[in-house]
């Protein structure tokens, strides 16, 4: 056989074998829910990019399609959906769903609690992913850290907070122990999916609402209703965001997909933190220059808001074996 034959023959083979080689190959289409309007270009642009990273990593064979808050379920019922199996994973704020356990608050973050550099200490170096992971599988769930917007900012007011009694009615759009915590000192939390937050502070349903950070509140409007920006966001030392993915689907993953998944939510939480400290400082000269006025909490707000954070922390976890432990 001379060699143009043999080459020949090689390709021949190698173009029947092509079919049967790539249909050996699993391919996979979820959906994703999220809990964040298109708009927001950090929080809702991380999940595109998490899926996005995904296909190229699988070369199209684990496709994810992500939709933002509102269009495959309410942005607030995200959770209930991935455990129920409607959707196959979310992305979301932990911290939104401590109804379901409070222990969950060690993910998504705690009042005057670990920034983001010791969160993934904890998480990597410590006990932290074994012991949320326990946690998630309750719920027929498994969680990956996928993000982190770092330090918050304390919202924004319709009217100053001179002294603690200034918090007295203040109906506020806060979620999580920040809205346990706030009720004690006197003021009326409320939880709003962040689409809703805009129009109930523009209607004056709501005197005041905190979400993020600059970048994201500058892009949700909140500057335009309501004039005083307070700091810091003690609420949480930094927002941990979550991607959740339903067991059995996550079961049944060849092994490669799961690495995959993996490798992409551990660069995207790189790249969260990296977009919010890139866009935060101009979002903010642009709110100042608009009318924005900036406040810091009074010494006598801080000192009685973490004396309720701990009382809290003591309350839950005398009844609470999750959060205790």
């Amino acid at each position: 056989m001379d060699r143009r034959t043999l080459l020949q023959g090689i390709s021949v083979g190698v173009a029947l074998a092509t079919p049967a080689i790539a249909q050996t190959q699993p391919t996979v289409r979820w959906r994703m829910a999220t809990a964040w309007p298109r708009s927001l270009d950090t929080l809702y642009g991380s999940a595109e990019a998490l899926c996005r990273r995904i296909g190229q990593i699988s070369e199209g064979r684990f496709e994810i399609r992500p939709f933002p808050g509102g269009e495959l379920v309410p942005a607030l019922q995200t959770f209930d959906a991935v455990q129920g199996g409607s959707v196959e994973c979310g992305h979301i704020l932990s911290t939104n769903f401590i109804g379901k356990s409070p222990a969950l608050g060690f993910d998504g973050g705690l009042p005057f609690g670990l920034n983001s550099r010791q969160q993934t200490t904890w998480l990597n170096e410590g006990s932290g992913r074994d012991l949320l992971r326990a946690l998630y599988r309750k719920f027929d769930v498994v969680n990956h850290v996928v993000g982190n917007v770092g330090v918050q900012m304390g919202g924004f007011y319709r009217k100053e907070i001179r002294t603690v009694e200034d918090l007295n009615g203040l109906k506020m759009r806060i979620g999580g122990f920040g809205g346990r915590i706030l009720a004690k000192l006197g003021a009326v939390p409320q939880q709003l999916a962040a689409s809703d937050i805009y129009a109930a502070l523009e209607r004056g349903t709501i005197d005041a609402a905190e979400w993020v950070g600059p970048a994201d509140d500058e892009k949700l409007g909140f500057y335009k209703v309501a004039r005083y920006y307070y700091t810091p966001g003690w609420w949480e030392g930094s927002g941990s965001i979550t991607g959740i993915v339903n067991v059995a689907a996550w079961e049944a993953l060849p092994p490669a997909f799961k690495e995959m998944f993996e490798v992409a939510a551990a660069e995207q939480n790189s790249l969260m933190m990296a977009r919010y400290d890139a866009r935060n400082p101009d979002a903010l000269r642009r709110m100042v220059a608009q009318g924005t006025q900036l406040r810091t909490f009074p010494r006598a707000v801080m000192e009685a808001a973490y004396k309720a954070s701990f009382e809290t922390f003591d309350e839950v976890a005398a009844q609470n074996e999750d959060f205790r432990t």
